[in-house]
């Protein structure tokens, strides 16, 4: 089963660390090579998160998760994202934007960097909605329970995740802003756009969540029709399952932008070699797809019920780390053990409830026993 769901993972590692040695010898190697461990420990959440939603989709969307999925995060955001982002900023064409991440990557480099604030905000403020959203839900199964019970009840309030993640942007921009002003005003520009990229960050939530939400919910509602009546209804149900599973397609891209923000971020602490960082990234992408289908099809979610939960408080951690990096430096180390040990936290949680529903139930049987 292992060597079946990461097989393509497998190949991916060997073809990426043979270019690595072919593009720049061996010292490349072991550079894509951290690259690629480094993407994996900060995103082992995000795969916990994707098979949240992926287990909710067919054999075929999940196979376009790993088809075209795998093209769009690492291609798009691992290769492609960084040079986006410096040809938007530096006003670049993207032809120049590429040659100079090929002939001048101090430059390119510096660039990136004067583009975190914006990028921070952005996914800051998208993993903060996920975050926000979660805790605020009432659940059958609560992990920390002295926390998510007030939490749930707050949670009753109208579109207070919403409120709280405009509070959280205001007071980043504002600090930004005012911490610019005190040392001479270099980056004050930049508080406004850390304001409009949290709120675009905020708005692509809201749209590509609510629609992925709302095509679930008509298709929920088309099979409990169909189980009561027997009948078809109105509506086609293979098709509300496709737009169902399309949105939630996109929500999952979405959030793997989101996740892969500070793993590209962090890999200039490593190269600023474009080549070598869409190499190592791509590998760790690979690994986390393959991890995301793994959890999938075991059914390890099911097994180990404070998983899912172990995985959203990292991705509020996450968040609150990205929006405190727009203006302070944070160790990608940091980033990556918070997001391992919350989820290590979880299952061990787990693994401690399971064995005490099963002496639970050994206990009761054993009561049910008639003496003879």
């Amino acid at each position: 089963m292992i060597l079946k769901t990461f097989r393509w993972a497998f190949a991916v590692t060997a073809l990426g660390l043979a270019a690595g040695v072919l593009y720049d010898g061996w010292a490349a190697f072991g550079i894509v090579a951290i690259l690629a461990v480094l993407e994996i420990s900060l995103s082992f959440d995000n795969a916990v998160v994707n098979a949240g939603i992926l287990k909710k989709m067919n054999a075929f969307w999940q196979k376009i998760f790993l088809t075209v999925g795998v093209l769009i995060a690492v291609f798009g955001m691992r290769l492609v994202f960084p040079v986006v982002i410096v040809a938007i900023t530096a006003k670049l064409n993207p032809y120049d934007a590429v040659h100079l991440a090929l002939t001048d990557k101090n430059r390119y480099q510096q660039l990136v960097t004067d583009a975190h604030p914006a990028i921070a905000a952005f996914g800051g403020m998208f993993l903060l909605m996920i975050f926000l959203d979660f805790i605020f839900e009432d659940r059958d199964i609560k992990w920390l329970a002295w926390l998510e019970r007030p939490l749930a009840k707050l949670g009753k309030v109208d579109m207070l995740s919403v409120c709280i993640a405009l509070v959280v942007l205001l007071i980043t921009a504002f600090t930004f802003a005012t911490h610019a002003h005190q040392h001479g005003g270099a980056h004050a520009d930049k508080a406004q756009t850390v304001l409009i990229s949290g709120i675009a960050g905020l708005i692509t939530y809201m749209v590509v969540g609510g629609l992925s939400g709302y095509f679930e919910d008509k298709l929920e509602e088309e099979e409990e029709r169909e189980e009561a009546q027997r009948s078809g209804g109105t509506g086609s149900p293979v098709k509300l399952a496709g737009q169902a599973a399309f949105f939630m397609f996109l929500y999952l891209e979405v959030l793997d932008a989101s996740f892969s923000f500070d793993g590209v971020i962090g890999a200039f602490a490593i190269t600023n070699d474009i080549v070598l960082m869409a190499l190592g990234l791509g590998i760790g992408a690979m690994y986390v797809r393959s991890l995301t289908v793994y959890l999938v099809r075991q059914g390890t979610l099911d097994d180990y019920v404070y998983l899912e939960h172990g995985a959203h408080y990292a991705i509020g951690a996450l968040a609150v780390i990205l929006m405190v990096t727009i203006q302070y430096q944070i160790n990608e180390i940091i980033t990556g053990l918070v997001g391992v040990v919350l989820i290590g936290w979880s299952f061990w949680s787990s693994v401690r409830r399971n064995k005490r529903l099963a002496a639970t139930e050994g206990a009761t049987e054993t009561d049910s026993v008639p003496v003879p």
